[in-house]
């Protein structure tokens, strides 16, 4: 995998550098100071990663996205975003144009603390890209066939992503409509979020509560730009608020979130320190996990795109309970990671392109589909 790092920090660029030089599957072949020499160092060694800066001299991240677009064969991106709400805004507006996935320059002062943060950010990413990068290369040199789009997915679509995954006779059917929609999402979430929650109808009827795994700050972000394209309310969860219907909730960055009972019925919202899971905060499992336990049968759960298997283990209580899964299909995913892990598992009732889900969601919300 060749790669090339664009940033204006000499010490940031030396510090991926190093970390880099630790993937014996990498071959770093540049270092840009500035957006410009980042487009021409692209030309000329044609990576297939580009680690992007967003606030450059000459030519901002943005824009430079914007150019990769046009060449053929333009290396995927991975963003390099400070940990500012500035930084937030830019990422977000990154990941809508096109780029991968980001990584946050570690807020501390320690050189080894710092390779030690960005290698453990880096790993999986590097994983997931290789064997993307490797079928896009077997791709390139097939007579006939053209480059796999950034954007796209470029592993072999599952056989069940065409059609609904079979119920399995050991979890109970859905007993009842459900009272929340719960959504677990990781890479190429914003995009997916940005299909997925505009699509839903204003009149939806119940509560939505998303965890998608970002640092703090980002997700106030991405509820933001969310809000400003959905009829639905969007907004980060705040703890002690009740769950509204026709609402989005979006999990708050570096915080876990849960749903509890008060009150009878009603679904109070609790953001809570409580350690990470599955390396994430905030994690999948830990608001299905809640939601199995306090409205057992009662919540429709979807995964979308993103790596690992976080929202698993939550599964299997919500179908234990008789809940309804949706999964995105693998032909619509940036990464097949987690929505792979829950129809290996086997607990998926309906396995859809994403533009077919908020259908789907709807219909079963409103008691037309189970």
């Amino acid at each position: 995998m060749k790669v090339l790092i664009a940033d204006d920090s000499v010490l940031f660029r030396k510090l991926l550098a190093d970390v880099f030089a630790s993937f014996p599957e990498v071959e770093l072949v540049g270092q840009a100071a500035n957006g410009k020499q980042a487009l021409q160092k692209v030309r000329e060694t044609r990576p297939d990663l580009l680690t992007l800066d967003m606030e450059m001299p000459e030519m901002d991240g943005l824009t430079v996205l914007d150019e990769l677009k046009r060449l053929d064969g333009a290396p995927v991106v991975i963003v390099v975003s400070a940990q500012t709400l500035q930084s937030g805004r830019l990422t977000i507006q990154a990941l809508q144009r096109g780029a991968f996935d980001f990584i946050t320059k570690p807020d501390t002062v320690s050189s080894e603390k710092s390779r030690e943060l960005l290698t453990a950010e880096l790993v999986p990413r590097i994983r997931a890209l290789s064997l993307r990068i490797g079928v896009r290369h077997i791709l390139r040199a097939t007579p006939g066939e053209g480059s796999t789009p950034i954007a796209a997915s470029s592993t072999t679509t599952h056989k069940a992503a065409s059609a609904s995954a079979p119920r399995l006779a050991l979890f109970p059917p859905a007993s009842s409509r459900p009272e929340a929609v719960l959504i677990g999402v990781s890479t190429g979430g914003p995009n997916a979020l940005a299909v997925l929650v505009p699509a839903l109808p204003g009149e939806l009827g119940v509560p939505v509560l998303v965890v998608q795994h970002m640092p703090p700050l980002f997700t106030r972000t991405l509820a933001e730009n969310l809000d400003g394209k959905s009829v639905l309310r969007v907004r980060e969860a705040v703890g002690g608020e009740y769950a509204e219907p026709n609402v989005v909730y979006l999990a708050p960055g570096g915080n876990q979130m849960r749903l509890v009972s008060e009150s009878g019925s009603r679904k109070l919202i609790q953001i809570t320190g409580d350690p990470p899971e599955n390396n994430c905060k905030p994690s999948v499992d830990y608001l299905f996990r809640s939601v199995a336990n306090n409205f057992p049968g009662r919540a429709l759960a979807v995964i979308l795109t993103g790596m690992g298997s976080d929202g698993v283990l939550g599964l299997r209580l919500l179908k234990r309970r008789g809940c309804t899964v949706i999964v995105q299909d693998e032909a619509s995913c940036v990464v097949y990671g987690m929505p792979k892990a829950a129809v290996d598992a086997g607990v998926v009732d309906h396995v859809l392109p994403l533009d077919a889900i908020a259908a789907r969601i709807t219909a079963i919300v409103h008691g037309e589909a189970t």
